[in-house]
Formats: C-alpha cells, structure tokens, sequence
C-alpha cells in the first residue's frame, strides 16, 4: 500500500514541488526527432498492465524487494503502452534516454517527480531530484501485485538454484531472445524485455538504463486538470549529455 505522507512533509512538498520539475521538455523526447543535434526514435516495448494504482520504479535485479514501497500517489489502473525515447549517439550506436508509461491520451502541462512521501525535502536544492538507485543496469516500472508475482517467481527460481545468478541463469536468454526478435535498436545481448510472469497475466520489463549504474529521476506528467496521464523515467538528459557543453563524465540525468 501507498505510504501516506505525514501533514509535515506534504506541507514541505507543497512549498518545493516547482524544483521537483525535469531541467528538460520530457514532453519533447517523445514527439520530436531531434534533439541537440542527436536522432530521436521511439520504441514501443508493448503494454503493462496496473492493477492497483500502486507503482513502483526500481532496478529489478538488484533492489526490487517485498518492501519496495510504491510512490505516494497512485496512478490509473488498466492496461497501458510502454515506450522508450532512442536517441543516437551515432550510426549503430544508441542510447535509451527514457521510457515512458502513458496512462492517458492527454498531454502534460507539466512534470514533476514521483515520490514516495518521505523524503528529506530540507535541503533540496534546484536541479536536484531523489530518483532510484541502479546496480544491474535495469530498470523495470511495476505495480505492486507485479512485483509481488515477480518476486514469488524470483524466489521458486532462488529455490531450485541457490547458488545461480538469475541474470546469468535464466534473464540472459530471455533479453538474447529479444535481441533476435527485435533486433532493432538493441545490441546483441539485449537491451530489454517485458517479460510475462508464468502463470500470471502480467509481465515485469526490463530496460536497459541510459549510461548504466547510477541513479535515474522518474517523473509523473500532469494534465491541464491536474491528473497523472503519463510516468517518465528519465535515464539521459540529452540536452546536457549531447548539446553544445557535453562532457565526457555525464553519468546520468
């Protein structure tokens, strides 16, 4: 269940939400075709379904857990297209910049980022974001049933292979496979899944974060009526990565 922030903290938000907003138009990475100087494609990595309105954004291998608390606002329940912002970085060379869930037909006014209600609000300063930790390189969107089902899995699995590496052991295969069915915008190995969890009508995705390791903002788009229409996981800020003043070390948004 969501955690419900305390009067404290939601006073606190309140006075800090405009800084919680993306330095970049996450709006344009999904409608335009350039973006300083860089390619923008769109990859459709199929539909997920929410079940609760409770979601959860995390590095399914490594911090995916019972615990996992989703973020302090729900979302819409249903079935909803999943997909993921290509820049190139140059020819065969690309990068996924962001994925995005849209839960409506309507276009964000705004974006802010998605929280779970108890953050240190204190100290943040402009620019700043909370975001989530990566330690496999992946990021998956779910909601918590998903999770649920995913770790009931995880553990079966943990079960008959207590010394086995479950990437190694049984996703490797499965991204491998993703690659030779859609090879497009992935390398050989396999960029990303939306893998269904058997005996379940869900699946868990798996996509392969912007620069690797590090921590990642997730942002919720809000409509003109002050409604959740879409999640952004931001794993690239093109502009800073790829415009005029790049640099070499930028290892996340």
């Amino acid at each position: 269940m969501n955690k419900i922030p305390n009067e404290q903290w939601l006073a606190r938000y309140e006075q800090k939400k405009q800084m919680l907003e993306p330095q970049a138009d996450l709006h344009a990475y999904f409608t335009s075709t350039e973006i300083s100087g860089k390619p923008i494609n769109l990859l459709s990595l199929g539909e997920i379904t929410i079940p609760t309105g409770d979601i959860i954004v995390r590095d399914p291998l490594a911090y995916l857990e019972r615990n996992s608390a989703p973020y302090f606002r729900k979302v819409p329940t249903g079935t909803f297209p999943l997909t993921v912002c290509v820049v190139t970085v140059e020819e065969d060379h690309y990068r996924y910049a962001a994925a995005k869930v849209e839960f409506t037909d309507k276009t964000p006014q705004k974006f802010t980022e998605a929280l779970l209600g108890d953050e240190n609000l204190e100290n943040l300063e402009e620019g700043e974001y909370f975001g989530f930790n990566v330690d496999a390189g992946l990021a998956t969107v779910v909601d918590v049933k998903t999770r649920d089902a995913y770790l009931d899995f995880y553990d079966s699995w943990k079960k008959e292979n207590p010394d086995g590496n479950i990437y190694d052991g049984y996703f490797a295969d499965v991204f491998a496979q993703s690659y030779k069915d859609h090879p497009k915008y992935q390398r050989s190995a396999g960029d990303y899944i939306n893998w269904r969890i058997p005996g379940t009508d869900l699946s868990i995705p798996m996509i392969q974060t912007g620069f690797g390791d590090g921590a990642y903002p997730v942002y919720f788009g809000i409509d003109e009526n002050g409604q959740i229409c879409q999640l952004v996981i931001q794993f690239i800020c093109i502009e800073l990565a790829f415009g005029e003043d790049d640099s070499e070390d930028e290892d996340h948004a």
